[in-house]
């Protein structure tokens, strides 16, 4: 019962203080997630010690990583993919092979061993779909090309990020790292078939028979979700691209964007967890050690990211302005970075001093270009009521 209650006191002092955070956040005109991680800092075992058992939290919060990558595969419809391929597809591949070099140049120089600056360099290429979609007003999301832009760069950015999590995954502790990616990447498709199939002949039958009953609908999005999760484990993969495969195969199905509503608070909940943990696993006597390449990163990210998505998008005879506004949405680094560098830390494919590297970078970046965009640009948080737009 200690147990227990100590998960209980843990999840009050949790969200109580995420609530009171994320309210001077707003304030602050930061994107919440900012709050979450500082907390984790604050109220973790390198803080005030008041939640000291954070990898319980981390266990639970994963969940939220599953929901995230189901949710991800649900807004994922192969029909807008192709018809984003082309412009977006040519910028976002070319401007990611820019800031990948970057980025490994960066750790490169830092003496960084080379799987390391590998990776370093990859974290690089992923812009935050919270800063570039949250901070976008919902008119400009659905009616203006700039947001078509953003969201289809992002689009892109994640089929790439769900690569390398599967890259990840298949690193194994021997020698035959080869091996195990290539049979991963031979089980993909399996999966991929396997879930259709069910998918089609199974879970979507159910549907149309028991779509008015939206309680069971939840639940079997839910269980849609766990169970191909579970079969990605028992075919050697992960949960994660479990959750994404789960989501791509019903992202046609009409009931799609109910789905979506129906489990984007259940994986807000678990989200404000992992993010929680991320910072209350943060040693802080480390900072001392990586503040320098973290700074530089971060500096890199800044600067680089919008100028290279500006040059791009005009030279693709996009206006400059939308270009220069798209530049600066996603001129940060991305949430998926916890993610890649916790896997890779666990995976003991980097240090854990690395995945600290990474998640710092990251951290200066949500907080500098949260600042840069809403002072700049039309945002639903904006300081005036003229910059001020839902």
């Amino acid at each position: 019962m200690a147990a227990v209650h100590e998960i209980e006191f843990s999840i009050f002092l949790i969200f109580t203080g995420a609530a009171i955070l994320a309210t001077l956040a707003l304030y602050a005109r930061q994107a919440i997630i900012v709050a979450y991680i500082i907390l984790g800092v604050i109220l973790g075992p390198w803080g005030a010690g008041l939640v000291d058992d954070p990898e319980l939290i981390a266990d639970i919060s994963h969940i939220g990583i599953v929901f995230l990558l189901y949710l991800l595969g649900l807004d994922l419809f192969p029909q807008e993919l192709w018809k984003m391929l082309g412009e977006a597809l040519w910028v976002t591949l070319l401007s990611s092979l820019l800031f990948f070099a970057a980025g490994f140049a960066i750790a490169w120089g830092f003496s960084y061993p080379l799987p390391e600056a590998l990776l370093i360099g990859s974290i690089m290429m992923f812009s935050s779909t919270i800063i570039g979609v949250k901070l976008l007003p919902t008119t400009a999301l659905h009616h203006r090309h700039t947001g078509q832009m953003i969201i289809s760069v992002l689009l892109i950015q994640d089929l790439i990020a769900i690569i390398i999590l599967l890259m990840l995954q298949g690193y194994g502790k021997d020698d035959m790292l080869l091996v195990d990616i290539t049979m991963q990447l031979l089980t993909l498709p399996l999966l991929i078939l396997v879930s259709w199939f069910f998918e089609r002949y199974v879970i979507v039958r159910l549907i149309n028979r028991f779509d008015q009953i939206h309680e069971y609908i939840f639940l079997l999005a839910i269980a849609w979700c766990l169970a191909v999760a579970e079969v990605a484990v028992l075919m050697g993969l992960s949960r994660e691209i479990g959750a994404f495969i789960a989501g791509i195969t019903l992202a046609s199905s009409p009931i799609a964007l109910f789905i979506t509503m129906k489990l984007k608070p259940l994986r807000d909940f678990f989200l404000v967890l992992f993010f929680f943990s991320m910072g209350a696993s943060f040693n802080l006597d480390i900072i001392s050690q990586i503040i320098l390449p973290a700074a530089i990163l971060a500096a890199c990210a800044l600067v680089i990211k919008p100028f290279v998505f500006e040059k791009l998008f005009v030279k693709a005879h996009e206006k400059r302005a939308i270009s220069r506004e798209v530049g600066y949405r996603l001129g940060q680094i991305s949430e998926f970075s916890f993610l890649i560098a916790l896997l890779a830390a666990e995976a003991h494919f980097i240090r854990q001093e690395t995945s600290y590297l990474i998640q710092l970078a990251t951290l200066i970046t949500f907080i500098v270009s949260s600042c840069i965009v809403v002072l700049k640009y039309r945002t639903p948080i904006a300081t005036s009521d003229r910059m001020r737009r839902d």
